[in-house]
């Protein structure tokens, strides 16, 4: 199997390393959901190493996380395991940070909903729930590329999309997630943090 490789993950992750290092300063483990192609775990996880990071994602992207996690070597990276927003058992995993890049919006919104939920419900006080990716105001674009990446995403799959950011606030409001940054990003892409009160 050839090892999957994401140009995109290349690109963005020194600017999201550079946000992680100011959010993520205390020892602790890191939930990343959606992993892919672990791309980021693995340069993640190397230049932070006071954080146990632990890759998820859906049964099909396993095998190639499974092979960057393996070269990488790393002790603070473990295997990674399924996890289905949809049907994960919250309350039976313990982590004191959940990180996501790029996933919800080609997650249906019925999954984004479980997905927040079920990290509010994980999180312990003082947890921190980050989301990567671009987001909409109030149904406006930030941007036409954006508008146009959107388009693609309804396209390829009509649940999939882009999605507001005062919906996912009172989602995350409602399991007890604060907002606490709103990071400007390039290529017209935010990062996202929430506290668990």
């Amino acid at each position: 199997m050839i090892k999957p490789y994401a140009q995109a993950c290349d690109r963005n992750k020194d600017p999201i390393l550079s946000v992680l290092k100011d959010l993520l300063k205390e020892s602790g483990s890191v939930l990343e959901i959606g992993s892919g192609t672990a791309q980021h775990a693995v340069y993640f996880a190397e230049q932070l190493p006071h954080l146990e990071w632990k890759c998820s994602d859906l049964s099909e992207n396993l095998p190639g996380i499974q092979q960057w996690v393996q070269e990488a070597g790393l002790p603070n990276l473990t295997m990674p395991f399924e996890l289905d927003v949809s049907s994960v058992e919250w309350e039976a995993l313990e982590f004191d940070y959940v990180f996501s890049a790029n996933a919800i919006h080609i997650m249906s919104w019925n999954h984004v909903k479980e997905f927040i939920k079920g990290a509010g419900q994980m999180l312990p006080v003082n947890g921190l729930f980050i989301l990567y990716g671009p987001f909409k105001y109030q149904g406006e674009y930030t941007s036409e590329s954006n508008q146009t990446f959107d388009a693609w995403l309804k396209d390829r799959d009509p649940l999939s999309g882009i999605r507001n950011y005062e919906d996912l606030e009172q989602l995350a409001n409602s399991v007890g997630l604060k907002i606490s940054g709103k990071i400007t990003m390039p290529a017209n892409n935010e990062i996202l943090c929430w506290q668990k009160t």
